[in-house]
């Protein structure tokens, strides 16, 4: 079978698989019948909770902290419906990828290597490329901002230049990365078991920042659920337009619709090892499962950004708009005390961090999948540190850096969207697991909305 490849130690011991595979062998119906929808058993779910809290890493990364801080800093809570809209359609995005990774066997990529023509297979694999570089080098450039802004005043204070203090935490963030990816080597789980860490760590640093900013919950809940825009001047309203088209148009990042379809492969395989053809019965099962893990990774991604937003409502309301994660670490300390910036600061390192390490992956899928070739992941990180080190020895913005990999996202997000719909939509691809009609219809609205709102995104940048 072609699947993804991370290592060859990805698949959990022998016992493990035994044990997955008697349990299934009870509720699965005989060869040939099709099976039938296993009874759901809630000491199973956590079994298969991993593949989409990894993806989930994607959804505040650290691109999504500046345009969060941005919005509740100039317009309060006004724009916390975005993030439940942004939400809900990640959640269906995320899903499909998982489901045609769970029903083919295959990734995105090697499906659409399988099923379109070479020249398009070509040109999706260069458009997927340059998404997951530009992805990886904003994210990698944050993770050595974050790591700058906890340790930067102590290399400022002893002369190292602002520019020298940076470019070390980004060679420490190159040797902390390859640390995380080093988990992947004892198996899949114990990858997904540290990026779940990570996640617990940044929704910890948000529960403290809420919790040292007393918000008034009932305009929380109320803006959540009521979809406004800054009312006055007309420049206030087409800022919240602008801001709320940023939160929108980068709620799906194409790196993550390519990995989460292989990151349920490792749990396919335990399934039913090759040279074994999984049953129907087993797929559903799968399918359920992966849709829970789904909801939880995503809401818990909402909620994290959610709490951006409350958190630079209330501290920043006083200022001028906040669009700057350094400015942001520097204003929370006076206002909210040390504790405050600490925790803004460790939430940035560990979001860089993990997002920097899944971004990896995700090329490293891309390039396999794609081209049909091995490629080893180390190689893959090496990739795009050189690039982000010389970006930051040169002196750039990493601020600037990260809105412009924003813009070039906006131009490759339709290659991974657009093959998605279309092959999820297949019954040649699906068989019986092709999607329904109103999973079509709401698929092509999502992909409709979200291509629409970039290119609004990519007109305002354009036109400043």
């Amino acid at each position: 079978m072609d699947g993804p490849h991370f290592n060859s130690n990805s698949n959990s011991n022998d016992s493990s698989r035994d044990a997955v595979e008697d349990t299934l062998a009870v509720r699965t119906a005989e060869p040939g019948t099709g099976g039938h929808v296993p009874a759901f058993r809630r000491n199973e779910v956590w079994k298969y909770f991993g593949p989409a809290f990894v993806a989930s890493i994607a959804y505040i990364d650290p691109g999504n902290f500046a345009t969060n801080i941005a919005g509740g800093s100039r317009f309060g809570y006004r724009l916390l419906w975005v993030l439940l809209w942004s939400n809900a359609m990640a959640i269906l995005i995320q899903y499909l990828s998982a489901k045609l990774g769970i029903v083919t066997g295959l990734t995105l990529p090697q499906n659409c290597r399988k099923h379109f023509s070479r020249p398009m297979t070509i040109m999706l694999w260069v458009a997927a490329e340059v998404a997951a570089i530009a992805t990886d080098l904003a994210e990698f450039i944050g993770a050595a901002l974050g790591l700058y802004l906890l340790f930067g005043p102590a290399l400022l204070a002893h002369g190292w230049s602002p520019t020298a203090g940076l470019l070390a935490a980004a060679l420490v963030s190159t040797v902390l990365v390859f640390g995380i990816l080093a988990l992947d080597l004892a198996g899949f789980r114990w990858f997904e078991r540290g990026i779940m860490v990570f996640l617990a760590i940044i929704g910890a640093c948000y529960a403290i920042e809420v919790f040292l900013v007393h918000p008034d919950w009932q305009q929380v809940a109320l803006h959540t659920l009521l979809p406004t825009f800054a009312t006055g001047n007309k420049k206030d309203l087409s800022d919240s337009v602008y801001l709320a088209v940023s939160m929108l148009g980068a709620t799906v990042m194409p790196h993550v619709i390519y990995l989460h379809s292989a990151l349920v492969q490792p749990r396919r395989v335990e399934m039913s090892p090759p040279p074994k053809s999984i049953m129907p019965a087993m797929v559903r099962e799968y399918l359920r499962y992966e849709l829970i893990d789904v909801f939880a990774a995503m809401n818990g991604a909402w909620l994290i950004n959610s709490a951006m937003i409350v958190m630079a409502a209330v501290a920043f309301t006083h200022g001028a708009v906040v669009d700057d994660v350094e400015v942001a670490y520097k204003t929370l300390g006076p206002l909210l005390g040390p504790m405050a910036a600490g925790a803004f600061a460790v939430a940035l390192l560990c979001s860089g961090l993990s997002s920097s390490t899944v971004g990896v992956m995700a090329g490293q899928v891309i390039i396999e999948g794609f081209l049909h070739i091995r490629f080893p992941i180390f190689l893959r990180r090496l990739i795009t540190v050189v690039p982000a080190i010389v970006v930051i020895a040169a002196g750039l913005s990493p601020l600037k850096i990260i809105v412009l990999s924003q813009a070039v996202l906006s131009f490759t997000l339709p290659a991974a969207l657009i093959p998605l719909l279309i092959l999820t939509n297949r019954k040649n691809v699906m068989a019986e697991f092709a999607s329904a009609r109103r999973t079509k219809i709401a698929g092509w609205a999502s992909v409709a909305v979200i291509v629409t709102l970039n290119v609004v995104l990519l007109v305002q940048l354009a036109i400043g």
